[in-house]
């Protein structure tokens, strides 16, 4: 069956795409060449192939450049793969790398069945996590315009004595206590607050567009469902549904533990056993704000009035399964620190637990494919 296919490995940049093929045959894989990077150069490379006469797989490394060439690639008839560069086989010895020598790989591999394709979500899925991920980098430069401002506070000795920082006494505390010797670092003091200010305001204003666009949102009924579990807010469950899409298509919530990275490594030999540190495979910027999460279950069980808020329109089915959560990861919070175990290695196994949740609940939600 496979006679009748011919295997396409890219090596894509953003100037050029180094191309590889092989026939479904046992025969050796041939370069085929170099092309540039933009649509019509592949329009051409694609017509070329296709006068083959046979049956096209492609398949490139998720990078940079995005998914649309394999929308392109798609929307002409062509099956593609999008394939995770972690998961790609590599041979140990094996210390030479070039473009040429990457596609003849990647054309290797997909004949043999060893790569791994990652969800390539659609246009609108992808605009949704695009702007899930701004604010995460906006968050990020809030973080650093903080940092900067009290690293330069305590290089000049001023000392802010409240219990809280960021709050509104804490800002009137900087407008209206603070003042530097010299005109100068009077200077550099309000560029930090102004940096801090600005980013205050991008990360709200990004906040808010989240809430608008997901609410129109074809995937909004799983936000909302996985909001009614505690520590889930419109930010957690934005991220997790546009960072994965249908939760539902996994088979079972071990697999996506497993794919977000978040079981243990293993190195077992014989009789031993031995288990280390989480994987971190696959999508950390869902695994890092399920570990965020996944502290408000250091708390016991209960349902706030904002929380029965969000569960008020949803099935008891969904309601059921939130609650289950609470009380599974609050008990097991309390039985690992009885153990001994640190707060931090605590709640990445909470995280765990609490993806395959919100796994079981996303099977309960019917919603517009």
């Amino acid at each position: 069956m496979n006679q009748n296919i011919l295997f396409i490995g890219m090596d894509v940049h953003k100037e050029s795409i180094e191309i590889a093929v092989v026939d479904g045959a046992n025969q050796e894989v041939r370069r085929y060449g170099k092309i540039g990077g933009t649509r019509d150069a592949m329009r051409k490379a694609l017509r070329k192939l296709v006068s083959q006469g046979k049956v096209l797989h492609f398949c490139y490394e998720a990078g940079p450049c995005g998914y649309e060439l394999y929308r392109y690639l798609v929307s002409e008839g062509h099956a593609c793969w999008v394939v995770a560069p972690s998961l790609i086989p590599k041979k140990a010895g094996d210390k030479v790398k070039t473009d040429k020598r990457d596609a003849i790989q990647l054309a290797r591999l997909l004949r043999a069945g060893e790569l791994t394709p990652v969800y390539v979500p659609n246009r609108e899925d992808e605009a949704i996590r695009d702007l899930s991920r701004a604010r995460e980098d906006a968050m990020l430069v809030q973080k650093a315009a903080r940092q900067r401002l009290k690293s330069f506070l305590l290089r000049h000795d001023i000392r802010y004595q409240g219990k809280t920082a960021w709050n509104e006494s804490h800002l009137r505390w900087l407008a209206d206590e603070v003042s530097c010797s010299s005109p100068a670092q009077q200077i550099v003091f309000q560029e930090y607050v102004n940096a801090v200010t600005e980013a205050d305001h991008r990360l709200k204003r990004l906040n808010e567009q989240i809430e608008i666009f997901a609410s129109q949102w074809r995937l909004y009924p799983v936000v909302e469902a996985l909001m009614s579990m505690r520590g889930v807010k419109m930010t957690v469950a934005v991220t997790v549904v546009s960072e994965l899409g249908d939760l539902s298509r996994f088979e079972n919530p071990k697999q996506l533990m497993s794919f977000l990275g978040l079981t243990p490594s293993e190195y077992s030999s014989g009789p031993r056993q031995t288990r280390g540190r989480i994987t971190k495979t696959g999508n950390g910027h869902v695994r890092r704000i399920l570990i965020e999460a996944a502290w408000c279950y250091r708390f016991p069980a209960k349902v706030s009035r904002e929380m029965q808020k969000r569960q008020e329109t949803l099935p008891l089915s969904i309601r059921a399964i939130a609650w289950r959560a609470q009380l599974r990861l609050t008990q097991r919070y309390r039985h690992l620190q009885q153990k001994g175990k640190s707060h931090n290695v605590t709640v990445v196994a909470l995280a765990r637990e609490l993806v395959g949740f919100m796994w079981a609940i996303a099977k309960e939600v019917n919603y517009p494919r």
